[in-house]
């Protein structure tokens, strides 16, 4: 266990570091936990909604309210972080999931669609939450290293995100073993599995990353070198939380809306429940497994940069999905796999931008205001999806998606000119 900090107290450079990847590896523990019980919703939410009220318009509402339920959760995981700690706003974020998990297969076996709806919404707890915890990887990390501790954090979900959707069918046979819907099964896992994940954290998140860091910023800056070091000129324009929650929500937007009604797409062409959850999972895959690289080159290269190449990622996944055959699995899959990428792309270069954007003694609450923001987006995108794909097509929707992911060129265009002016004026 590392020794806590007496208020002031600024430890050598290999104490911070150890205590760095201490944090850095409870958090990724907890990810792969938190991983499992998010795939749940992905994969099936649609579907159990579908099975038990019918027709494709509800089939987004899933999707909507646990976005929803996460939104709120957001706020309150920001909030409760900034005056408590990681530890505990985390730990208790995916406890709320693991509830709301159990609470769907309540609703499940007593066919209430009332409840399931209610825990819809509690279960988007965990969502959320898997969300800001790669805000912790960042608490200690050094300034040109902030984006690499994101990738580390959201890789580790991997394991667990795609292992999800691939256990769809051995978890349907095992909840109708216990008189449990089939569809139901995953939500078995994710009861489980977020329950871990709040175990892991309240357990052994010891000493907080987020305390031990707004303890440090106290210290004066001339005695503790590199603490707040800015790696672009993001810092030195306010431009760049408004840009990084802009590049996040619009790349969630996108992404939701095109995730959520693929599973029903694939229904009525007739595919299994095996090949909805391989490609969910090669999806989650492409979200969470790149991490490392893209973290690499959002701290190499540039935030802005690679918030483009999401852009155009994001636009391919749309035209694949658009434009190719409904019963092609192969195309399909390059289209989820082209969609979790560019999301991928989006999500580390935004949240790089919002941390190099905020002092510490502001950034807890704000990045859970901005994950509120990209939550909602999530929602909407989710509730309108279906009637999107009830009123026209699938393909129609992922055209859109698509194309509304290029709007984040010109927002970076637009921050890149302000950055330039901030900078060239000179300060008095």
């Amino acid at each position: 266990m590392a020794p806590d900090l007496a208020p002031g107290e600024y430890p050598s450079a290999g104490l911070r570091h150890a205590l760095y990847r201490r944090s850095l590896a409870v958090v990724v523990c907890s990810q792969v936990f938190g991983g499992a019980g998010l795939a749940a919703g992905v994969t099936v939410g649609a579907l159990l909604a579908q099975q038990m009220v019918g027709g494709d318009a509800i089939a987004g509402l899933p999707a909507a309210l646990f976005t929803l339920g996460s939104a709120l959760t957001a706020f309150g995981v920001g909030s409760f972080t900034q005056r408590s700690g990681r530890r505990l706003g985390l730990a208790s974020g995916f406890l709320a999931g693991a509830v709301g998990a159990a609470g769907i297969v309540a609703a499940a076996v007593v066919d209430s669609p009332l409840l399931l709806f209610c825990s819809m919404f509690v279960y988007g707890a965990g969502t959320a939450t898997n969300l800001q915890a790669r805000y912790a990887g960042t608490d200690l990390a050094p300034a040109q290293g902030r984006a690499t501790a994101v990738s580390v954090a959201m890789v580790s979900t991997t394991f667990g995100a795609v292992a999800g959707p691939n256990l769809v069918g051995p978890l349907g046979h095992l909840a109708g073993l216990l008189g449990i819907p089939a569809l139901a099964g995953p939500f078995l896992l994710a009861a489980v599995a977020y329950g871990l994940a709040a175990l892991v954290l309240f357990v052994f998140l010891r000493p907080d990353p987020f305390v031990v860091a707004r303890t440090w910023s106290a210290v004066p800056v001339s005695d503790t070198p590199d603490v707040e070091l800015e790696t672009e000129e993001v810092a030195a324009h306010g431009s760049g939380v408004v840009v990084g929650a802009t590049v996040m929500v619009l790349t969630q937007v996108a992404m939701v809306a095109i995730m959520t009604m693929t599973p029903v797409q694939m229904r009525h062409h007739d595919r299994s429940l095996g090949e909805v959850g391989f490609v969910i999972s090669m999806h989650i895959g492409a979200m969470y497994l790149p991490s490392l690289v893209t973290g690499r080159l959002v701290d190499s290269i540039g935030r802005l940069p690679m918030a483009v190449a999401s852009a155009v990622t994001l636009l391919a996944a749309g035209l694949v999905a658009g434009l190719s055959p409904g019963d092609s699995m192969p195309l399909l899959t390059l289209a989820l796999v082209l969609l979790g990428l560019g999301w991928n792309f989006g999500l580390i270069s935004g949240t790089a931008l919002i941390v190099d954007s905020t002092p510490v003694a502001t950034r807890a609450r704000t990045q859970g205001s901005v994950d509120v923001l990209i939550a909602l987006s999530g929602a909407g995108g989710g509730a309108l999806s279906g009637m999107v794909v009830g009123a026209s097509s699938f393909a129609v929707l992922s055209l859109a998606g698509g194309l509304l992911a290029l709007l984040l060129i010109p927002v970076v265009s637009w921050h890149r000119s302000a950055a330039r002016g901030a900078v060239s004026v000179p300060s008095r």
